[in-house]
């Protein structure tokens, strides 16, 4: 039975969504009961594989994943799914075609985000170039890659563009950080004409203190938000600097539709935290990092690509209906 949207939701129907109706949890947000459903080691040459994002496409799904390999060298690599669940991943990272010459170098590629705009499918992801910094590119059929010029210089981690333009210019998500594994960090909105030369930069959120120490340390965007009626839905995740290190947890928050700089909700409890062992146990122990979205647009049911613990990667699961109302009610 398909549920009643009440807030509406501006996306296409993907009716084949990887879907799984919630169990005993009273939580917004639940655990696919099969996570995690990508291994660190489903590329041979493998140490992991997480924070990774997906798209649908030609009635399956596509995505770009991060596979860190066994000299722990960062890149992101091509999948394939028919259900969204079961993943095949090329065991090659993807090879770039320049679109023009002396593009700055590539020391690395990881989090990579990909999502549609206007028919063509946009990737961001951290690129080494002397430092943290944005490299972005594109492809329009999964199997030639372009890269274009970084988008912004070191350093500066999480980019996520908006699946549409706002005000007629391509929209960003970042947080500038530093050159090492940051302290810090608040999210700023910046916009371009042409993926290349960006401006009109807007600070969006800071870290929250002891209003919420969750996300007391730092703060990233996710998933590239989601279109509704009532603002945009972004997933974002924020760091507690506990006893034990970085704790790496995830909520969400609405935007401003006309200007998404402005924050009209956000959650003060978090939505998903380490609590599963895949979660807390593994390369980086205790880290929920979303970074792949994926939205039915007829139900407004939702599934949320995220990292384990900088191993593996899990699927959680929501709907509109249920986490636009959690989220206002629950309000910073």
């Amino acid at each position: 039975m398909r549920e009643t949207v009440k807030i509406r939701v501006f996306c296409p129907a993907v009716p084949n969504i990887p879907w799984e109706e919630q169990g005993q949890e009273t939580s917004p947000v639940w655990r696919y009961s099969g996570n995690p459903v990508i291994p660190r080691n489903i590329v041979p040459t493998a140490n992991s594989v997480f924070n990774s994002a997906v798209v649908p496409f030609r009635g399956g799904f596509a995505g770009v994943f991060r596979c860190d390999d066994i000299c722990r060298r960062m890149n992101i690599h091509r999948g394939f799914s028919d259900d969204g669940i079961n993943w095949k991943l090329d065991h090659e990272p993807i090879v770039f075609e320049d679109v023009e010459p002396d593009l700055p170098g590539s020391d690395y590629k990881y989090d990579p985000r990909v999502i549609e705009i206007e028919g063509r499918f946009y990737l961001v992801w951290c690129n080494g170039y002397h430092g943290p910094s944005l490299g972005a590119g594109y492809t329009d059929d999964f199997q030639t890659f372009y890269r274009l010029e970084n988008i912004l210089m070191p350093y500066n981690r999480n980019g996520v563009l908006f699946p549409e333009k706002i005000n007629g210019r391509f929209a960003l998500l970042h947080r500038p950080s530093d050159a090492g594994h940051t302290a810090f960090g608040d999210i700023f909105y910046s916009e371009s004409p042409d993926l290349t030369f960006w401006g009109r930069h807007r600070h969006v959120m800071s870290p929250c203190g002891w209003e919420s120490p969750w996300q007391s340390t730092k703060v990233g965007a996710g998933p590239a938000p989601i279109k509704t009626s009532e603002g945009w839905l972004l997933f974002y995740h924020g760091v507690l600097t506990s006893c034990n290190g970085f704790v790496y947890s995830m909520g969400a928050a609405i935007l401003d539709l006309k200007e998404p700089w402005r924050v009209k909700h956000r959650t003060r409890p978090y939505l998903l935290h380490p609590r599963e062992i895949y979660e807390q146990v593994g390369d980086v122990q205790n880290v929920v990092f979303p970074v792949g979205a994926l939205c039915d647009g007829d139900t407004g049911r939702i599934a949320l690509f995220y990292g384990c613990a900088d191993t593996c990667t899990g699927i959680a699961f929501t709907t509109v209906d249920r986490i636009i109302p959690h989220i206002q009610a629950n309000s910073l």
